[in-house]
């Protein structure tokens, strides 16, 4: 089998000496004080993918290691140039974010077509599923897949299969103080991440080393 390389985006900006770096993007203040900013959330979960993975004997990258707002243009740019440096490598690009907008749930989200980018799609759609069974998958079922399809930049402009995780609803505030503010809701949306790579790349999605699923800890 060939050399897989996990490309791994955390969106939005992180947090410098406190500020948070980029407009918007996070929940409301609760009525306890506490906030969720969706760059910090989403270094946290990467963060995480990137432990398992690398524990698995999975090469993976993390796009924007630093905390600044990296541009879009520049996020698409480091991806491809991996891309385009491993030509004997099968590469998968995994961006995530947390969600807004009053819904509740999971979204997992494509470039228009079919391709690589649909089972990987699926793959952490159905992980998903299993960590989360009381949580609803949206997904648009009209061209038989769980994912949606959308025009994001990062899935239009990357050369490798890509997929667009949107994680629960941070103004949500159930979902948001319960699941993405909590260390074992991170935990899970990790997991699911996990499993659902391991089960593109390696569909027995069974640990050689523990002989326990990839994801349990």
């Amino acid at each position: 089998m060939k050399n897989v390389i996990i490309l791994l985006d955390a969106g939005h900006g992180g947090v410098i000496n406190g500020i948070y770096q980029t407009a918007g993007k996070r929940s409301p203040k609760w009525d306890d004080g506490t906030q969720l900013f969706e760059g910090e959330f989403n270094r946290s979960i990467v963060d995480g993918i990137y432990e398992q993975l690398t524990k698995a004997g999975i090469e993976c990258h993390i796009l924007v290691p630093e905390q600044d707002d990296i541009s879009l243009s520049e996020r698409v740019k480091r991806a491809n140039t991996i891309y385009l440096n491993n030509p004997g490598s099968t590469c998968y690009l995994v961006s995530v974010h947390g969600n807004a907008g009053g819904g509740t749930g999971f979204e997992v989200y494509t470039y228009h077509g079919q391709t690589q980018s649909d089972d990987l799609a699926n793959c952490i759609a159905e992980a998903f599923q299993s960590e989360f069974p009381n949580k609803p998958l949206r997904s648009d079922l009209s061209d038989g897949d769980l994912d949606k399809e959308a025009n994001f930049y990062v899935l239009r402009k990357t050369l490798m299969p890509a997929v667009l995780t949107e994680n629960f609803f941070m103004d949500n505030e159930d979902e948001c103080r319960h699941i993405l503010m909590t260390s074992e809701g991170r935990l899970k949306i990790i997991h699911y991440h996990v499993n659902g790579i391991m089960n593109m790349i390696k569909p027995s999605n069974i640990c050689p080393c523990c002989n326990r699923p990839y994801g349990d800890s």
